[in-house]
């Protein structure tokens, strides 16, 4: 494919600190860019990072037809570039833009797009140590209309930002009890934008309580635990590691696939089940629950210090050898190319 580079004039890359990054708040120079029209893709190119232009009538404004991906470049220390299974997040792309009626985005489009922007922009990856390139691929409907229905044109991008470590240090959350992230037969599994700003709201009471975010509960009874936050969970009671099975409601993780593969190499015994609120708070009454954990592409693993429950708190023990950093560090490890990859997960860009 023959894919366009228009470059910067003047590179940005000398004003950024990158021993301070925040996460996802300084944007390389370059994006990808492809437009969808008359029924076909159009050739993607790569443009100077710069806004957008809408009309005021584009469906995405109206009718929310928005999907994304999370995906992160790592650079070993020989200057090797890196994707950790860039294939899985194409393949959920495509079921996202299923679900959302929209053109599903030929795979070579997201691949070669994707390596080119980062062959472009290779010095944007932060060589410091639990340091990324954080990569946003996302597609909106860009055509114009008040009329409800799918737009005639879209706009694929792939973005960019250099990002440091995400999350520092153990959190606490709320079992919700009144609302829900998703239903049988909605768009639950599906990156979707909309599906991220119906969190927003319970996660601000849940804060005002002193918690830094919510655990999900299934949408019918809020009997059974679901994902934590913006991730997919993990509990631990005694030695075995449980998560929920994916579903309509349930996002089907690349970090939760990747961590029971490593369970099972690691003869740790897992678990794909439902968990019930009730299982969890008898487990944490009794000392049996060891850990929990989200698990998700920006933290890898972000560990649960304690949860609230209809006015109870329950505190988890501190591990010396939890699962979460041990499942992080083998993780970690296979993207930063310090260690054997026997799954083949590793990408190579550069």
């Amino acid at each position: 494919m023959n894919i366009a580079v228009e470059k910067v004039t003047s590179s940005k890359i000398n004003e950024v600190d990158f021993d301070n990054l925040a996460f996802g708040s300084v944007f390389s120079d370059h994006m990808l860019e492809c437009t969808y029209k008359n029924g076909a893709w159009e050739t993607p190119k790569i443009v100077p990072y710069q806004p957008i232009t809408l009309d005021p009538s584009s469906k995405i404004f109206h009718y929310g037809q928005s999907i994304f991906e999370g995906m992160k470049a790592y650079k070993d220390k020989d200057g090797g570039v890196w994707l950790f299974r860039p294939l899985e997040n194409q393949k959920r792309f495509n079921i996202s833009a299923k679900r959302m009626a929209i053109p599903e985005l030929p795979e070579e489009y997201f691949m070669e797009g994707l390596t080119s922007l980062l062959q472009v922009d290779k010095n944007w990856i932060p060589e410091n140590d639990g340091s990324s390139l954080y990569i946003r691929p996302f597609m909106f409907a860009s055509g114009n209309g008040f009329h409800a229905s799918p737009a005639d044109e879209y706009k694929f991008i792939i973005a960019t930002a250099p990002s440091g470590a995400y999350f520092s240090g153990k959190v606490s959350v709320l079992i919700e009890e009144k609302y829900s992230r998703s239903a049988n037969g909605g768009v639950g599994f599906a990156k979707a934008g909309g599906n991220y700003a119906g969190q927003f709201y319970p996660t601000q009471l849940a804060k005002a309580k002193g918690y830094q975010q919510v655990i999900w509960t299934d949408d019918n009874t809020h009997e059974y635990i679901e994902e934590a936050g913006a991730m997919n969970i993990f509990v631990r009671i005694n030695d075995t590691l449980i998560t929920g099975p994916t579903s309509d409601r349930i996002l089907d993780g690349i970090t939760r696939k990747s961590i029971l593969d490593i369970a099972a190499d690691e003869g740790i015994k897992a678990e794909v089940r439902k968990i019930s609120v009730a299982e969890v708070v008898a487990a944490a009454k009794s000392g049996e629950l060891k850990e929990m954990f989200g698990a998700g592409t920006a933290a890898v693993v972000s560990p649960i210090s304690g949860f609230g429950h209809q006015g109870t708190d329950y505190d988890l023990p501190e591990l010396e050898n939890s699962y979460a950093m041990r499942l992080k560090k083998r993780i970690t490890d296979i993207q930063y190319n310090r260690a054997e990859d026997k799954f083949g997960w590793r990408y190579r860009v550069i």
